[in-house]
């Protein structure tokens, strides 16, 4: 039997729908606004994996093209990998939706949410995060949900919740914020440097309108909802457990107290050898066993080091960042380059300039857009000391690159002021907390370098949060250690007047408007004190772009002059560009970019398309060339192409009685155009233009 259940969010109505699709999942929602329809389905398997120590859950997300009424380009016809808004979408439902199963349950997971139908105006990618929630609070999957989610932006200084698509097009934020009855548990988004004080306020009006979800997801089980499943409590050895405190306690408190991460790694590594040698046989078949209290014990005094002791690893102070070192134009060839080093992460940050043709095509429900900004991030193994199979990027190296573009993105200069394709890498060739936020740092740096006109120096740094009882610490600057075994995740990227960017993900409830804000505001004195150093290394943007990047000039033409520059089967551009060593694109518009490394290449390029292109002026002086005489006046040509009448009566101050008497065929002698009738014919004068020198 078919349920349903209903939200009226900020004026829109969410419907919420079990019971009529996918009956044979363990659990499903179909979720509509407006004419957008997911559909989410969670199922999990009956019994646990056993040997493993993580929950294995999957989400997917996937944009269907019929749901916008179109078949996808390509040779199969198919839609195929996933594109980066799907993956960047199984990621928000992914990370508020984790932290909510209970511990010990092993069994394998999936959410998948498929988008039906898209209308354009309302994003498929927020009710598919409530949808997975509903699927997985009517299940029988242990879940201790629900949570919502909304996005909110703001237009002229007014937050909206869930604004369409136009209205997104207006707006200075995009913020998405999940939320459950006992708080928030994630933030993502961007803003065109929003006061810290606008953020908190998006975030608590986003969690009073989440409650309406919330509502009507507790309404959906209450009618259909099974029961939950039990979750064998989780069965702890507390003897091993207390032994591995009482004899390897205090070496594991001098070990969390080493200032170098890999040092630090390596004396627990022998720790943890040394306690399974002391078990005998029984040490091998318990290895991840005592893996997993070692670990415990690992935390604990960590959070007993910072919260009772107020010391850090490393010895700084709660609010204090790690050493920074900046550098830029580090790589002779390429077009921006800078290494950002914070403590032991450090990033490699390259900026590469093309033309129009360089910009990324993506085939998004809505149709193919252009992008022609794009920052990927790589996070290679040997930067964490590890060794594994390189293979293509990851969805954390996705939602990482995602971030820093985010963080950028508002502050670089009009496709018009500056008409280049910029495209960002970020290599990671060092990581101990938050490479991300060193990506943001290092790419800022390296766009100065090239020559990129930034509004705005950008910075970015990670918080973390510990909380206990009424005891809380927020820190600064997070190393690894620190963001494992701490409560809250918080990435903040921004110039000196506002954030462009933040995402954070909260493991505790309890997090108050007044936790955040001191978060927040601490992130921002953090933030200042890194972009004063990257100051130190490049004040400003450079004056012009590197010497290999190409030279990029616009100009405009008569739209109705485009087949002028293109000629016959494209004959006329191609010459063109061959002969000038350019790249030559015109649009519909009449706009003209021309591409070289050469300037003069480019000047070339541009005289030859403005005198295939150019049109007479009323009252300019040219230099004609007489192609035909009559008896009524003389043909001149005054640019190629193009020609007017000189009559008989302009030829001469003084009264002439034939043509051939002043002028003949190839006679060049300046001309004023005086006139242009309706039919575009030209009007010349040769009598107003004697003694004057044509225009340039």
């Amino acid at each position: 039997m078919e349920y349903k259940a209903f939200a009226d969010v900020s004026g829109k109505q969410i419907t919420l729908e079990t019971g009529r699709l996918a009956k044979q999942a363990s659990g499903a929602c179909l979720i509509r606004c407006g004419e957008t329809l997911v559909l989410c389905t969670a199922v999990s398997e009956k019994h646990g994996r056993e040997g493993i120590d993580f929950f294995p859950l999957t989400v997917d997300y996937l944009e269907m093209t019929y749901a916008a009424g179109r078949i996808p380009g390509g040779f199969f016809k198919r839609e195929g990998k996933p594109t980066e808004k799907e993956v960047l979408t199984a990621r928000f439902i992914d990370r508020p939706i984790r932290p909510l199963f209970p511990k010990g349950f092993k069994a394998e997971t999936q959410i998948i949410a498929t988008v039906l139908s898209s209308d354009g105006e309302n994003d498929p990618d927020i009710l598919a995060i409530n949808a997975a929630s509903a699927a997985l609070h009517v299940s029988d999957i242990p879940f201790e949900g629900p949570i919502g989610a909304v996005r909110v932006g703001r237009i002229d200084g007014n937050l909206v919740v869930n604004p369409s698509a136009i209205e997104d097009a207006y707006s200075d934020l995009n913020i998405i914020v999940v939320a459950g009855r006992q708080g928030i548990v994630m933030v993502e988004g961007g803003a065109d440097r929003v006061p810290e004080d606008t953020i908190l306020e998006t975030i608590f009006l986003a969690q009073a309108e989440i409650e309406k979800i919330l509502d009507a997801q507790d309404k959906l089980r209450q009618e259909v909802g099974k029961p939950k499943r039990e979750v064998p409590s989780a069965v702890e050895d507390a003897e091993l457990l207390d032994r591995i405190r009482k004899d390897w306690g205090g070496e594991v408190e001098k070990a969390m107290e080493i200032h170098r991460k890999l040092e630090r790694q390596d004396t627990l590594e022998r720790i943890y050898r040394r306690i399974l040698e002391s078990l005998g046989e029984e040490g091998d078949l318990r290895r991840q066993e005592v893996l997993g209290y070692l670990e415990q014990v690992e935390g604990e005094y960590l959070r007993r080091m910072i919260l009772e002791k107020n010391v850090r690893i490393g010895g700084r102070a709660f609010a204090e960042v790690r050493d920074v070192s900046c550098e830029v134009g580090v790589l002779p060839r390429t077009h921006g380059s800078a290494l950002f080093t914070r403590g032991e992460t450090q990033a490699l940050v390259i900026v590469t300039l093309g033309t129009s043709a360089d910009e990324q095509k993506v085939e998004a429900l809505v149709g193919e857009q252009y992008k022609s900004f794009m920052l990927h991030y790589k996070f290679p193994p040997f930067s964490v000391g590890e060794v594994k199979f390189l293979r293509g990027p990851s969805r954390r190296e996705v939602g990482h690159g995602a971030l820093a573009e985010r963080a950028l993105a508002y502050l670089l200069p009009s496709d018009e002021d500056f008409p280049y394709t910029i495209r960002v890498v970020s290599e990671i060739l060092e990581s101990n907390g938050s490479s991300s936020m060193a990506t943001v740092c290092g790419a800022s740096l390296s766009l100065m370098d090239a020559g990129v006109p930034l509004k705005d120096p950008v910075a970015g740094i990670a918080m973390g949060l510990l909380k206990e009882g009424d005891r809380i610490v927020t820190l600064s600057d997070i190393i690894g250690a620190e963001d494992h075994y701490g409560d809250m995740d918080l990435k903040v990227a921004g110039t000196r007047d506002g954030i462009t960017a933040l995402q954070m993900d909260i493991k505790v409830t309890g997090i108050t408007r007044e936790i955040m804000s001191q978060a927040l505001y601490q992130a921002r004195e953090g933030r200042k004190h890194i972009l004063d150093i990257m100051g130190q290394a490049i004040p400003e943007p450079r004056k012009e772009v590197s010497p290999y990047a190409p030279r990029i000039f616009i100009m405009y033409v008569n739209p109705d002059k485009i087949r002028d520059i293109i000629g016959p089967g494209g004959k006329t551009i191609r010459a063109m560009q061959e002969e000038t060593n350019t790249k030559i694109d015109v649009d519909d518009t009449g706009k003209v970019v021309i591409a070289a490394v050469d300037v003069r290449g480019a000047e070339e390029a541009r005289k030859a398309i403005k005198q295939l292109t150019q049109e007479a002026e009323v009252g300019r002086i040219y230099s004609g060339v007489v192609r035909k005489v009559t008896d009524f006046g003389a043909f001149v040509e005054i640019f190629p192409g193009t020609d007017g009448l000189v009559h008989i009566s302009q030829l001469a101050p003084e009264r002439v009685r034939k043509v051939t008497d002043v002028v003949n065929e190839g006679d060049v002698f300046p001309v004023k155009v005086i006139g242009i009738d309706a039919q575009g014919k030209i009007k010349l004068s040769r009598k107003d233009a004697i003694g004057k020198t044509p225009d340039e």
